[in-house]
């Protein structure tokens, strides 16, 4: 008698609290964690006002998420007894109410990503609109980390800065990321300095030829995590070939109206030189001397010579006044001489002076040609390298179990070489037993030798 009397005083207590505060609406759980796939059940619990009441309705829906930004409905119920479901939830979402336990329940099948958001019980009573009409839990839908996809943002050249990012496309809870570097002998390095990590992005700064290597991502959170890898090679900064094409069409115009110019200079200087030789040495016409004529009354004392001039014979004394011509004429002829050899030499230095400014043109022109073919060989040995280093590094990339394996047919190389060298030596020892062999054979051929020798003797 005494248990049912505190009983009517708690319920009339309700009662009273219920009608003083207006209608209180509570969710069984703050959150529920479910895997993708599975089925889940969630409870509201409602304390109405008044405890008869002509109209209830109860509404499900689930709060717009940071994803898609839209709110979903789920479904309403009456209680009359009509349940409206929403459209997208057709034959997956169902709600039941027990109007007397004042509770109501939404299932819901197989449950995605969608469904991971805040879900909200809101419950309608005409005249009861004070109090809490509606409450909230947390459904978090576990999905363990996909594969994520590992990126290089920008240039990876000496000197730039670049980023590493890796995301995976599903999660929940959000997962968390991690990167570790390798080098190409699969042993874990240190980042470079001043290398940043934050939510997945993996920031390089002044990437160099040592940033190179091996880098991991993992995805993890509390369902399961993934991995993805990339190989992250630094190439020299890439060369820009119409720029160089440009300079060398230059480079070689220059090159070619410089000859030009040196030939024209060369031509012109040529012309010069064969126009002043000509002022400087004219023709000269050399004569044979007449005969010495005699006059019509045979005197021997009026001569004609005719050289260049027309000289008359003097009446006194001719032979010395032919002795003094001969004598100028020799010394005309030797200061001539001299003059034109002195006009030869003069030619000769410097046509010698113009050989060996030509040979300097040309010693010249040679050298520029050869510092040409350097700076092209220079050019052509660096786009070599390039390539080289390129079909290095893409020889390089595999995966760790392919290193594995080079290291175990190298090592069994070394075995090999090992064995080999164990045959090589054995063979070594059965030579030096045969030469041993064919030494002591000598030693007794000397000896029967030297016993026929003294048998004669």
């Amino acid at each position: 008698m005494t248990n049912w009397k505190l009983m009517f005083c708690s319920l009339c207590l309700i009662s009273v609290m219920s009608a003083s505060f207006g209608l209180d609406v509570t969710m069984s759980q703050a959150t529920i964690e479910v895997a993708r796939g599975d089925d889940v059940t969630l409870t509201c619990n409602y304390r109405p006002k008044n405890q008869v009441n002509s109209l209830i309705i109860i509404t499900w829906t689930g709060d717009a998420d940071e994803t898609s930004g839209q709110k979903v409905i789920f479904g309403n119920y009456y209680s009359h007894g009509k349940v409206d479901i929403g459209p997208d939830y057709q034959g997956k979402a169902s709600i039941e109410t027990d109007l007397d336990a004042k509770s109501s329940k939404l299932t819901l099948k197989e449950v995605t990503l969608k469904e991971s958001r805040t879900i909200r019980c809101f419950i309608q009573i005409p005249g009861d609109i004070e109090g809490r009409t509606s409450d909230t839990t947390f459904l978090l839908v576990q999905v363990a980390p996909s594969k994520p996809v590992c990126k290089v943002v920008g240039t990876a050249e000496y000197g730039h800065n670049i980023n590493l990012t890796c995301v995976s496309e599903e999660g929940s809870p959000t997962p968390t990321y991690n990167w570790e570097r390798y080098d190409f002998k699969d042993i874990l390095q240190a980042f470079p300095i001043k290398t940043t990590e934050k939510n997945g992005v993996l920031s390089l700064v002044n990437v160099s030829m040592e940033t190179s290597g091996y880098y991991i991502c993992q995805s993890t959170n509390t369902v399961g995590s993934a991995k993805c890898n990339m190989t992250l090679t630094v190439m020299p900064s890439s060369m820009n070939f119409a720029t160089i094409g440009i300079v060398a069409g230059c480079i070689i115009g220059a090159i070619v109206l410089i000859i030009i110019i040196i030939c024209c200079y060369r031509r012109r200087k040529q012309k010069q030189i064969s126009k002043d030789y000509e002022m400087e040495n004219p023709e000269v016409e050399y004569h044979d001397k007449p005969p010495v004529e005699n006059t019509e009354d045979g005197n021997t004392d009026n001569m004609v010579i005719s050289e260049d001039r027309t000289y008359k014979a003097g009446i006194d004394d001719p032979k010395n006044h032919y002795d003094d011509r001969r004598g100028s004429r020799d010394d005309l002829n030797e200061g001539g001489r001299n003059e034109f050899r002195d006009r030869y030499d003069d030619r000769r230095d410097r046509y010698d002076d113009r050989k060996g400014s030509r040979d300097d043109l040309r010693d010249h022109y040679d050298d520029r040609r050869d510092r040409y073919d350097d700076r092209r060989g220079s050019r052509d040995d660096l786009r070599d390298r390039y390539d080289d280093r390129r079909d290095r590094y893409d020889d390089r990339r595999g995966s760790r179990d392919d290193l594995r394996d080079r290291y175990d047919e190298r090592r069994g190389s070394r075995d090999d070489l090992r064995d080999r060298y164990d045959e090589r030596r054995g063979s070594r020892d059965d030579l030096r037993d045969r030469y041993d062999e064919r030494r002591g054979s000598r030693d007794d051929l000397r000896d029967r030798y030297d016993d026929q020798r003294d048998r004669y003797r």
